[in-house]
């Protein structure tokens, strides 16, 4: 049986990728602060850890890596979101964004970097349109998954000698936690809980258009009509994307 580690597990997101990969014959290890619903099985291990922690995410991994026969492929799905002006943040917010949605992912790619090249296996970066075009008023969480995205796409060429697959996935607004944002005093918000998004995708639907690429094997996988589209006006004409992107933002305020 292959083993999928998930961080970010517990979110929407995340317990979608699992549901759908026990039923494709894998056993998921959830990696998330707060396992509270979910359920230990035959399929599935949930794992309480603060991924923030270095030395909480090291003893969770390796915990891991001697329970399961072989590591096959690691979602780096954990993440949150800032929604605020720059003007109106601080850098301590941005760092706390960056601990989560980057630095997280990173150390957990290190710990496992052994047990998926020896399985040949994968590492899946779940990033954002955010992580190849600008979203208004979320610099820090556009930073950090443009940083998330960077590292990734350059890990491939390090990694593809030993059979492994780098993909990244790049959803746009994905419905996980709308009216339930639990925002804080510096923006920071649990991730799909933005209200001025268009276009929202169940976490469902996401799950299965990223697992589909993944069997596909392709690099780069756009999630949802608004990434399929932002990809292609990014690519084409960078201007045309940010007049796109001002011209929904006051559609949607003259709505208001």
């Amino acid at each position: 049986m292959k083993t999928a580690v998930i961080s970010g597990g517990n979110g929407g997101l995340g317990r979608a990728l699992s549901a759908q990969l026990e039923t494709q014959g894998w056993h998921c290890v959830l990696m998330d602060v707060n396992i509270t619903g979910l359920k230990a099985s035959q399929t599935c291990t949930p794992i309480a850890v603060d991924l923030t922690d270095p030395i909480a995410l090291e003893s969770a991994t390796l915990e891991i890596i001697a329970a399961r026969p072989s590591i096959d492929m690691i979602i780096y799905n954990a993440g949150v979101s800032q929604i605020a002006p720059f003007a109106d943040t601080n850098i301590k917010s941005h760092r706390r964004v960056f601990d989560i949605n980057y630095f997280a992912a990173i150390e957990m790619a290190q710990v496992f970097q052994r047990p998926i090249r020896k399985s040949g296996g994968t590492h899946l970066a779940i990033s954002s349109v955010a992580g190849f075009a600008p979203l208004h008023c979320r610099t820090a969480y556009a930073a950090s998954k443009h940083a998330l995205q960077g590292f990734f796409a350059s890990l491939r060429t390090e990694e593809a000698p030993f059979g492994v697959q780098c993909v990244i996935a790049a959803p746009s607004f994905i419905a996980t936690n709308i009216g339930n944002a639990q925002r804080r005093d510096d923006g920071i918000l649990r991730p799909g809980a933005a209200t001025d998004g268009i276009d929202y995708m169940t976490p469902e639907a996401a799950a299965k258009i990223i697992l589909r690429g993944v069997t596909k094997s392709k690099d780069f996988i756009p999630v949802g009509r608004v990434a399929l589209i932002a990809s292609w006006l990014m690519r084409i004409s960078p201007k045309l994307y940010q007049r796109s992107m001002l011209r929904n933002l006051r559609a949607k305020e003259l709505k208001k």
